[in-house]
């Protein structure tokens, strides 16, 4: 059997120099030259999980540097914080969101503490920075405190849900953008396809002809609604529980600061900020979280279904549907000479299997909540900040490196179309569903297209047949506009 390394225990060893601080616990070195602090060591000595820091997202840390930022004008604004302290924590936030310091947020995105290590984590690197630019030595907290300046007026309660939503709206907003252009990528392709025929399927089976236009036609407008659906959810994104503090009754912060915050926030992120009606309810409630989820898994599935549609319709080459060719990226096999694989729509495809499997965390963790807060916001953030940002990918490389490269194969598409007995629905108005369903299996038994059973068996003259089944027709594109005589039992005449 296997022996796990126990986790660390005590203190990390550090090579460099390094600086002792104090909490109620005790005392630990932190490497001197480090911004964050010893709240934020001893998260790095219990959470040793994913190896995987909270930098990783930084959407993220720019969400917890503008909520700092609003909360330093707020509490400026109403006289509890040294206007001096709030402008330096301002402007260090402005730093931090223009990509400063980022490698100083240690903490595992996988916490206990329900968020707390990430609050601390960014109080102590806010704090450190102002002290340096104070002139004085990181550590120095009598000059400039983590908790006392830099988390007046809150508590990780309502800073840390309301970073992680403004870090969702900042990375939906780009995956929006991919959304959209991945949508218009498809129109172009419905455009360049309109006026080729093809067959149609349902249940995998033969149906009735459409364009090619068309079926990327729908794969753009089911893109445009997912896009629509995961739009509306930055509104719900905006309800906030600012001045909320430990459970929601805003102990610890003044009357007046809750609503200063979120319109400062609000003025600094371009979101629709707002305060949640009830700040206890908001405070343990996940149930926007819940919503983004969930939204986000209709749209990976949805694309996902998109991909496997490309994958049919360029399998083979020679044994498959091979009706469109998907561009060759890269050699499909390591023993099959000249094999070529679907590999973009493939990792799409597994984009969204992790997108479902993550939705179904976010469900747990929401659920597993109790009383007035949920401790497990971290594995919320981290699977639905990870969903964001691998689906915004995804749509990126299938755009770029499939579907702006697609092209229709023609010589294959007219054989398929020839020779489809999917056409005899379009004359069964004329000549009645039995009559239409024997010439059916008369084709499927012999090789004679539609139209010349039709005329050999005395039912329609060729020149009728051939309008009646012209591409146009066939496909809904040119609707018929003659009136369709009523087909009457034979008993009836």
């Amino acid at each position: 059997m296997y022996k796990l390394d126990p986790a660390p225990q005590g203190e990390r060893h550090y090579a460099g120099p390094t600086r002792l601080e104090r909490d109620s616990l005790g005392e630990l070195p932190v490497p001197a030259e480090a911004y964050w602090g010893i709240h934020t060591e001893r998260a790095l000595i219990n959470f040793p999980i994913t190896g995987r820091s909270i930098s990783v997202y930084s959407d993220l840390v720019n969400a917890l540097a503008v909520v700092k930022q609003a909360c330093a004008r707020a509490n400026r604004e109403i006289g509890v914080l040294d206007p001096d302290k709030a402008d330096l924590i301002d402007r260090v936030c402005i730093r931090i969101r223009g990509g400063e310091l980022h490698d100083q947020f240690k903490v595992g995105v996988i916490q206990g503490g329900a968020g707390t290590s990430t609050n601390m984590n960014t109080n102590e690197v806010i704090a450190n920075a102002c002290l340096v630019e104070l002139g004085r030595k990181k550590g120095e907290y009598e000059h400039f405190h983590p908790i006392d300046d830099v988390n007046r007026s809150q508590s990780t309660n309502d800073t840390y849900p309301t970073s992680i939503k403004v870090a969702m709206a900042f990375t939906l907003r780009r995956l929006l953008d991919e959304l959209a252009r991945l949508a218009d990528a498809f129109d172009r392709k419905a455009v360049e396809f309109r006026d080729v025929l093809k067959v149609g399927r349902t249940q995998l089976q033969d149906a009735v002809p459409m364009t090619l236009g068309q079926e990327f036609r729908g794969f753009a407008v089911t893109l445009r609604e997912d896009h629509d659906r995961l739009e509306e959810t930055i509104k719900w994104l905006g309800e906030v529980n600012l001045g909320a503090t430990a459970i929601g009754t805003g102990i610890t912060a003044d009357p007046r600061y809750a609503e200063a915050a979120s319109r400062h926030l609000a003025e600094l992120t371009g979101l629709p900020i707002v305060p949640a009606a009830d700040l206890i309810e908001a405070t343990s409630d996940t149930g926007v979280f819940m919503l983004v989820s969930g939204t986000l898994k209709r749209a990976a599935v949805k694309l996902s279904k998109i991909c496997n549609d490309l994958r049919l319709l360029s399998s083979g080459p020679q044994a498959g549907f091979g009706e469109i060719f998907l561009p060759a990226k890269q050699a499909g096999s390591s023993i099959m000479p000249g094999k070529v694989n679907p590999v973009i729509p493939e990792v799409v495809n597994q984009v969204a299997f992790a997108v479902i499997g993550s939705d179904a965390t976010v469900t747990a963790a929401s659920e597993a909540g109790q009383l007035q807060l949920n401790a497990f916001e971290p594995v919320i953030a981290h699977s639905i900040l990870q969903s964001l940002h691998w689906m915004t990918q995804a749509c990126l490389t299938l755009r770029v490196n499939c579907v702006d490269g697609i092209e229709a194969n023609h010589e294959r598409l007219d054989l398929m179309v020839g020779s489809s007995v999917g056409v005899v629905t379009a004359l069964t108005p004329y000549l009645g569903y039995a009559a239409s369903a024997q010439l059916a299996k008369e084709a499927l038994t012999g090789h004679k297209s539609i139209a010349d059973l039709v005329v050999e068996a005395g039912l329609m003259e060729r020149e009728r047949v051939e309008k009646l089944l012209e591409p146009a027709r066939l496909s809904g594109l040119h609707p018929a506009t003659a009136s369709i005589p009523v087909i009457l039992p034979d008993d009836e005449g």
